[in-house]
């Protein structure tokens, strides 16, 4: 399975330990950077990160930024891009569940890389449930004519 994954400088500690763990788990990841922990800005990788899920390029992605808001703001911009702030397993397993999410938005400042794993396993190991969850999915993108 291919993965997007990107993340600022407050996450790029988190995202090659996430890359390090998926990878030995047989997860393809597509790096969208940052690279380093210089300042840069959130922006400029959670976009080419989004069109690419847009494009049908990506189904699944995991962003990290320092509070997990900002990535999840400008991914959630973009066309069929539904990306949940994770902090607990448990939002994880409902964003995937209940809201068809499609990124996994983590919190670098708040949480550590070991809790990061286990939202991100129970992001990826958990089902849409579809059903009347899929009528309010339906709902979600506004269409301008």
């Amino acid at each position: 399975m291919l993965i997007g994954i990107a993340a600022d400088h407050a996450g790029v500690e988190m995202k090659a330990f996430l890359k390090e763990r998926l990878e030995a788990q047989g997860y393809e990841l597509c790096d969208f950077g940052a690279y380093s922990c210089g300042s840069v800005d959130y922006p400029d990788f959670a976009h080419p990160l989004a069109e690419a899920i847009s494009k049908g390029e990506l189904k699944t992605a995991i962003s990290i930024c320092g509070s997990g808001n900002g990535v999840s703001m400008t991914l959630n911009r973009h066309c069929g891009v539904r990306a949940a702030l994770c902090w607990l397993p448990e939002v994880a397993r409902l964003a995937r569940a209940h809201n068809d999410a499609n990124v996994c938005s983590l919190p670098a400042r708040f949480i550590d890389n070991e809790t990061a794993q286990k939202i991100v396993e129970t992001f990826l190991s958990t089902a849409f449930e579809g059903g009347r969850h899929q009528r309010r999915i339906d709902k979600i993108e506004i269409h301008k004519a």
